[in-house]
C-alpha cells in the first residue's frame, strides 16, 4: 500500500469501518490485520512486479521474496502463499513461467509457509507476485505509524536496486556484476532479520520498496508527528548505483518518489545532483526498516551483521519537529 492515485479512490469507501480490522488503508501500512481471537490476528498482503530480471528462476524469488516481506514488516509469519500470474502465452514458453513459479515455490517454502494455488490471466508483458497470508499476535503486531521521539532507525540491505535493475535492461552495467552485488540482497528473505528484531523493543517497521528510502521515511514520520533525520554517510548504497546516476541512467518512480517529498525534505549535507537522485531509488524486495529505543540499535545492528546480515546499519533517529525528512 502506499500514498497513491488508489490511496485517493479508496477515499471515502469506509473500508476501515469494520470493528475486527485492526490495520486497514489508514496509515498506508504494509498489509492489513484482521483479528480472528484475542491472541491471532491475520496478516493480509499482496504484491506483483514486472520482471527485475531475465532469469525466470530468479526473477520468481525475488517477486516471492518482495512479496513475502510485508508480512514480516507487520511482526507477521506468513502461512500460505497464492501465485499472481500475468503472461503472454503466444509470445512465451511455458517452461519460463514454470521457472517463475520454481523459484517463487522455494522462496515460499524457505519461509515456511505454503503455496495453495493462484490465478493467472493473459498479458502482453509478465508480470508474477503473490497474495500472502500470514498470523500475528494481536499485541505484537509492528505499524509503520507508531515510532517514539528519540529512537533510532536501523536498515537491513542496500539501496540502489532500481536503477541498477535498469542499467542492467540497458546494457549500462554489467549482468555478472548484478549476479554477484545485488541478486543476492534481492533474494534475502527478509524472515531471519525479522525474527531477530523480535528480540528488542520494536516499536515501529516497514519495508523499503517502491517508494524508496526517504518515501517510506515519511510514511513513517507522517504516522508519529515527528522529523525523521537520515545520517547520509551510513546509509548503505550498492556499489555502481551512484555511477549509474552520474551517468544519467533513472528510473520512471524517481520522479513520482520526489513528488512525495516536495515541502518535506530538508537537505543538511550538501550533495550532488546524482547523489540526491539515489535517495530517491525506488528499491525492489528492500531490507527492513526498524524504529527502536537508542540504546537498543547498535546491539541491534550487530546481531543482524552475526546473522549474515552484513549490509545492516543503524541510518537516523526520530526528533520533535514538523513532519518530514532531514539529511545530515
Amino acid at each position: 500500500m502506499g500514498p497513491t492515485g488508489l490511496s485517493a479512490a479508496l477515499a471515502g469507501l469506509g473500508l476501515n469501518d469494520h470493528p475486527r480490522l485492526l490495520v486497514g488503508t489508514e496509515t498506508s501500512d504494509d498489509a492489513g490485520v484482521y483479528l480472528l481471537t484475542e491472541d491471532l490476528a491475520l496478516v493480509n498482503t499482496v504484491d506483483f512486479i514486472t520482471p527485475a530480471v531475465d532469469d525466470p528462476y530468479v526473477f520468481g524469488q525475488i517477486a516471492a521474496a518482495n512479496s513475502l516481506s510485508d508480512i514480516w514488516a507487520m511482526g507477521g509469519e506468513p502461512l500460505t502463499a497464492m501465485n499472481l500470474v500475468m503472461f503472454p502465452v503466444k509470445k512465451l514458453d511455458l517452461g519460463v513461467l514454470r521457472e517463475i513459479l520454481r523459484g517463487a515455490h522455494d522462496k515460499v517454502k524457505e519461509a515456511g509457509a505454503v503455496v495453495v494455488g493462484g490465478h493467472s490471466v493473459e498479458d502482453e508483458e509478465p508480470k508474477f507476485g503473490l497474495s500472502v497470508t500470514g498470523q500475528v499476535h494481536p499485541a505484537k503486531i509492528w505499524r509503520n505509524s507508531t515510532a517514539q521521539e528519540g529512537d533510532a532507525l536501523v536498515l537491513t540491505k542496500p539501496l540502489g536496486s532500481g536503477v541498477l535493475l535498469n542499467a542492467t535492461r540497458g546494457d549500462q552495467f554489467s549482468y555478472a556484476r548484478l549476479l554477484e552485488e545485488v541478486i543476492p540482497a534481492l533474494t534475502t528473505l527478509n524472515g531471519p532479520a525479522k525474527v531477530l528484531a523480535q528480540g528488542f523493543e520494536i516499536h515501529g517497521a516497514t519495508d523499503v520498496t517502491g517508494f524508496g528510502i526517504l518515501g517510506h521515511g515519511l510514511e513513517m514520520a507522517a504516522g508519529t508527528g515527528l522529523t525523521l533525520v537520515f545520517e547520509h554517510r551510513r546509509l548503505p548504497f550498492f556499489s555502481g548505483a551512484l555511477e549509474m546516476y552520474q551517468k544519467g541512467v533513472t528510473t520512471r518512480s524517481n520522479k513520482d518518489n520526489r513528488k512525495l517529498l516536495d515541502h518535506k525534505l530538508k537537505l543538511h549535507k550538501s550533495l550532488t545532483e546524482a547523489q540526491t537522485e539515489l535517495l530517491f531509488d525506488p528499491q525492489t524486495s528492500g531490507g527492513l526498516l526498524f524504529a527502536l529505543p537508542q540504546a537498543q540499535a547498535a546491539t541491534l545492528v550487530t546481531a543482524l551483521k552475526a546473522a549474515g546480515l552484513a549490509w545492516a546499519d543503524q541510518v537516523g533517529h526520530f526528533q520533535p519537529g514538523p513532519v518530514g525528512i532531514e539529511v545530515i
